[in-house]
């Protein structure tokens, strides 16, 4: 694999690690700030809200960038994002500055997938994305914990600060690492948002959403479960999500191989294992063996997942693939708001902690449902393609 690869990732692992943990540092930040934690939860949406909306429109307003230059733009974005973030003075600040710093998240990615994909050799091309994606998982085993162990011992602002030190490395690393790719080939935003117009990107884009929000379903809600349900204490949880981080790493491994043999079939395989474990999940969640294993292959079946979609978008996009691969970030982002609001609904509605893992179930089987109907566009047009040649 190229060494540029590794400075990807390094950007990635960054990422990674702003976006989930505040999830650990919530109650400092909380107390900080002087508000509640329900108040503080803005903060997480916020940087979410910058993932969604700044996908696509950095994306296409940087449409005619050679790829480099967007990368060390969006890690500079980043950095500056984080770096607010951590003098932040009040709540409101916090807010526009997460927003901020999620606003190249989508768009890194989309560039970081493209630019992978073309360093790889025919055939590993899948399996080139999937590395750079490992910086993202490996924050959930590294990052995410001594992050929140940071913020508890020294304070939250520590931890963003050296989110921005990582940033900083990235652009480095970037820099030194990463080829001159020069423009995209007749760069056109008309062209790149022509992608939209082929049912299969949105398909994909919805496979992604569906799919992988049944995951966030049950991981949102998962620290309550494992405290309430099966009986851990606040200090295992920790040590638990680092489990499902490993699941998440490995499953990202496989899935960029799987991906490069044989897509579809993998794709099926994993929605199919991915609801299979979540329903597991609500019977297993009522013992701490069981609850452990099982948390872990839900990171591994998830995770498999992303690299594949990551592909998958990026064949249906034909030769403007930047503003649909930056889209799958978008679709990530919305499948965590569908997850986590359809399973606190259930929660509120007196069904128990457990009953996300339901919901995420049901989002899986309707993921790959949306993917056979994918399958089956595949089939109909090898069907038609020699009918119309001949």
């Amino acid at each position: 694999m190229p060494v540029a690869l590794l400075a990807l990732a390094i950007g990635a692992f960054g990422i990674g690690t702003t976006e989930f943990v505040m999830m650990g540092v919530l109650p400092e930040a909380a107390k900080d700030f002087g508000v509640s934690i329900p108040s503080a939860g803005y903060l997480i949406s916020g940087y979410a809200l910058g993932v969604v909306v700044g996908a696509p429109l950095l994306t296409a307003a940087a449409v005619r960038l050679p790829r480099k230059t967007m990368l060390l733009a969006m890690m500079g974005l980043f950095t500056v994002g984080n770096v607010l973030f951590a003098l932040s003075p009040n709540q409101e600040f916090g807010v526009a500055f997460r927003f901020l710093a999620g606003l190249p998240h989508g768009a890194f990615f989309g560039a970081g997938a493209v630019v992978a994909s073309s360093l790889a050799k025919p055939g590993e091309r899948a399996k080139a994305v999937s590395m750079m994606f490992m910086g993202l998982t490996l924050a959930n085993v590294v990052g995410v914990p001594l992050g929140t162990l940071l913020g508890q011992q020294v304070g939250w602002r520590a931890t963003f600060g050296v989110v921005a030190v990582i940033g900083l490395i990235a652009m480095a690393a970037i820099a030194k690492l990463v080829p001159h790719q020069g423009k995209p080939v007749e760069p056109s935003l008309r062209g790149e948002l022509g992608a939209f117009r082929r049912p299969q990107v949105w398909l994909a884009l919805a496979i992604v959403t569906f799919g992988l929000g049944g995951v966030f379903a049950c991981l949102s809600y998962i620290a309550p479960m494992l405290t309430d349900v099966t009986g851990y204490s606040p200090s295992d949880v920790t040590l638990l999500l680092s489990l499902a981080g490993i699941g998440m790493t490995i499953g990202n491994y496989l899935g960029g191989r799987l991906a490069d043999k044989a897509l579809m079939p993998s794709l099926y395989v994993s929605l199919i294992g991915l609801a299979s474990v979540l329903a597991i999940f609500t019977f297993t969640a009522n013992g701490k063996v069981g609850a452990a294993v099982t948390i872990f292959f839900v990171g591994l079946a998830g995770f498999m997942i992303g690299p594949m979609m990551q592909a998958r978008i990026m064949e249906k996009a034909g030769g403007t693939p930047s503003l649909v691969s930056a889209a799958v970030q978008s679709a990530f982002n919305i499948a965590n708001s569908i997850g986590a609001y359809l399973g606190g609904l259930v929660i509120a509605g007196g069904l128990g902690l457990v009953a996300p893992n339901w919901v995420g179930a049901s989002l899986a089987v309707l993921g790959l449902s949306l993917a056979v109907v994918s399958g089956g566009l595949d089939r109909r047009e090898a069907r038609l393609t020699p009918a119309m040649a001949s």
